[in-house]
């Protein structure tokens, strides 16, 4: 009999603030720094777009980079000794501090780009490994929906902090002062090295008596590859991710959800001070309230996703933010705009649709490396994360370069309160339709998603037939579970548990 590990309220929400590194530097980011940059520092749009290209560029090595380092680390003599995972956010929590010196005021544009860069690394190197903690402590689908809870609550809490932190500041320092927003990132460099700190305490990593023959037999094996052979391991194991057909759904349903959030966060400030023509202490209240709804929202929707499934929790609040967008382009053509409360309840609404977002595809993404599993016979969660994390960072670039490019040759001026019509039009159609289109995207591949609840219980106790401690003594995939996992895997069964061309095969 295997033992298994009790998990407590501690365990949740230490794992959950740890997303205060995830969550809230992210919407710090995604909210003010093209702002910052143009408003405060003295870049144009397209140096300012410049910098989030080049960090892309890098960290389309960096993050699946991450993620094949974490998933092997456990052969070295560090990922015995402090965890495969856990010794990266160990080291992280010194480093955090990086994201402070970002937002230095009255520096050169070189230094930005470097800083800029430098946290992308620290971020990646800490975000890669505390995504695959869940997969590692649990195989129980309640369990995975709550730990995902924990964290995407904790990620809406520092998502209000960095709602209505830099407004608050901007109002007693001064709304010209750029070093209120480098006194709000020193929060939040605080905070996550508290947080981290408690995930590394209460968390742990998947038990050797939980893992397979091929994983055991990869720990103790101190193989050593060259560099041609690492780096062929490498990409074949990176692209491997896209044979997986649930994980390709769920990018679709991840990207389609956070591009559109990543649209509408950094157009949303030049909309309300440019468009709405108020100041940006009112932008900072209205996305604090975003926040505080976000929060409710995900509180909602983790019974939601155990009781209807994630497929359907997802297309709900799709709905609800795709209108609230178009109700945001409403306000500005019928000049509602001085009607404060309108702003207010839009604005919470909004936030009902964001929560349920930021939840449904990084509750998905606890149970995609048990498909996998069943598919290769191997624990990938490192690699996985990894794209993941990349995707991540890439659509939020995207969009805010899409932005900075759009404002750029549409005339924007940052030293000009009133925009000519061109810019508000450039400002209002990328925010209201570019947000909704990607939106559309998303909803349209949740209709093909199928894990649920009582389709992962099935896949779960295959597995432990598999490994010979479930309830089939004969290690093979029972013929009532054979239907439910072909469904999942998109696969036969003869073809699972390695019997594929899915990942690195060693020679």
């Amino acid at each position: 009999m295997i033992k298994k590990r009790t998990i407590s309220m501690k365990n949740y929400l230490a794992y959950g603030v740890g997303d205060f590194l995830g969550a809230g530097t992210t919407a710090l980011t995604a909210v003010w720094l093209l702002y910052f940059y143009t408003n405060f520092c003295g870049l144009t749009p397209i140096e300012a777009t410049f910098i989030f290209a080049a960090a892309r560029v890098l960290d389309a090595v960096i993050s699946p980079l991450m993620g094949y380092l974490t998933d092997n680390f456990g052969k070295t003599y560090l990922g015995q000794r402090f965890g495969r995972r856990k010794f990266f956010i160990l080291i992280g929590i010194p480093l955090i501090f990086s994201y402070s010196v970002m937002w230095a005021p009255g520096m050169s544009y070189i230094y930005y780009l470097l800083t800029y860069l430098f946290f992308d690394m620290v971020y990646t190197m800490i975000l890669v490994p505390y995504e695959t903690l869940v997969p590692e402590m649990t195989d129980d689908f309640k369990q995975k929906a709550k730990f995902s809870g924990a964290r995407i609550s904790t990620a809406q809490l520092s998502a209000i902090l960095a709602g209505f932190l830099p407004g608050i500041l901007l109002s007693y320092l001064g709304k010209d002062n750029a070093i209120s927003f480098f006194y709000a990132s020193l929060v939040f460099s605080i905070l996550c090295a508290i947080a981290l700190t408690l995930v590394y305490l209460f968390t742990w990593e998947r038990p050797k008596e939980l893992k397979s023959e091929a994983e055991l037999k990869a720990e103790q094996e101190k193989t050593s590859l060259s560099f041609k052979e690492n780096f062929k391991r490498l990409i074949i194991e990176l692209l491997s991710t896209f044979k997986i057909k649930i994980f390709r759904q769920h990018l679709g349903m991840y990207l389609g959800g956070y591009i559109a959030q990543d649209i509408f966060n950094a157009t949303f400030t030049y909309y309300v001070v440019f468009v709405l023509l108020k100041e940006a202490t009112v932008a900072s209240m209205l996305i604090g309230i975003m926040s505080i709804t976000q929060f409710i929202a995900v509180l909602g929707m983790m019974p939601l996703c155990i009781k209807y499934g994630p497929a359907a929790a997802y297309r709900g609040v799709v709905t609800i933010f795709g209108m609230s967008c178009l109700a945001f382009g409403v306000i500005w053509y019928f000049n509602l705009s001085s009607i404060h409360l309108i702003l207010v309840v839009l604005s919470a609404i909004a936030g009902l649709g964001r929560g349920g977002i930021n939840y449904v595809p990084w509750n998905i993404y606890t149970y995609i490396s048990d498909i996998d599993e069943i598919i290769t016979g191997k624990r990938r969660e490192g690699i996985f994360a990894g794209v993941m994390t990349f995707t991540r960072k890439a659509s939020q670039a995207g969009a805010v370069m899409l932005i900075g490019i759009s404002l750029q040759f549409s005339g924007f001026t940052a030293d000009s309160p009133l925009q000519s019509p061109e810019v508000i039009h450039a400002i209002l159609f990328i925010m209201v339709f570019g947000a909704i289109l990607v939106l559309s995207c998303g909803f349209y591949v949740s209709l093909k998603f199928k894990l649920n609840l009582k389709t992962h219980k099935v896949l779960i106790d295959e597995i432990n037939n598999i490994k010979g401690i479930g309830t089939n003594s004969e290690r093979r995939i029972s013929d009532e579970g054979k239907p439910v996992v072909e469904m999942l895997t998109g696969m036969k069964v003869n073809e699972l548990w390695g019997n594929n061309n899915i990942g690195y095969k060693e020679k």
